[in-house]
């Protein structure tokens, strides 16, 4: 099986290249989904989070309160770094059952979609790296409208991650998707075409 690593910035459009990459028969596995689940009610992090955070942090339901959390953390790095500890170890090991599942169906094309996957160190898990990139501006523009943020909050949560054109480094293939879908269903087409479909694994070096 073929594990891709899908990352980016937030709100560089992640999910919109997974969407493209299962139509095309890979199977997606959500980092962000792993983090909300294993945070339930019920799960040790989460109350390892109530204890490193405190109960404001819940809500009535016992639920996390993440508009509260996220501004503790996205303001705070030793916060946020805190937060990961206790979160990305149970991610992981949720991720690994996922793919292991996977594998044993026999599929062939994995993507694992995760916003930290280089911070958090976990490129090891999959077999190359495809960033999606998106520029300053219209992230900026696209977080903003999409979770309702001022300016100065929308670019906190920005900079609180490694910067675009860092990440885009990393990836064997970048997908720009700074402009309309066509275009970005493009690239994801040739990627596709080019390091899954015309060779073997062991032939496919370089960036796209």
């Amino acid at each position: 099986m073929r594990i891709i690593g899908l990352t980016g910035g937030i709100a560089s459009g992640k999910s919109t290249v997974a969407r493209m990459l299962e139509k095309r028969g890979a199977a997606v596995i959500d980092a962000d989904r792993l983090a909300r689940e294993v945070v339930m009610p019920g799960e040790p992090a989460l109350l390892a989070i109530a204890e490193a955070f405190g109960p404001e942090v819940l809500q009535p339901d016992g639920t996390i309160d993440r508009q509260r959390l996220g501004a503790i953390v996205f303001a705070d790095p030793a916060a946020r770094r805190r937060l990961e500890e206790i979160t990305h170890p149970a991610i992981g090991r949720r991720a690994e059952a996922e793919l292991t599942a996977l594998r044993t169906a026999g599929t062939q094309v994995a993507v694992y979609m995760a916003a930290l996957l280089i911070e958090a160190g976990v490129t090891s898990r999959v077999d190359e790296v495809w960033v999606v990139y998106v520029d300053g501006e219209t992230q900026l523009r696209r977080l903003s409208e999409r979770d309702g943020l001022e300016r100065d909050a929308a670019l906190a949560r920005i900079r609180s991650q490694m910067p675009m054109e860092e990440k885009a480094r990393h990836g064997v293939v970048v997908i720009d998707n700074s402009g309309d879908l066509h275009r970005t269903e493009e690239q994801v087409a040739a990627a596709w075409r080019n390091r899954l479909a015309a060779a073997p694994p062991e032939t496919k070096t370089g960036r796209q």
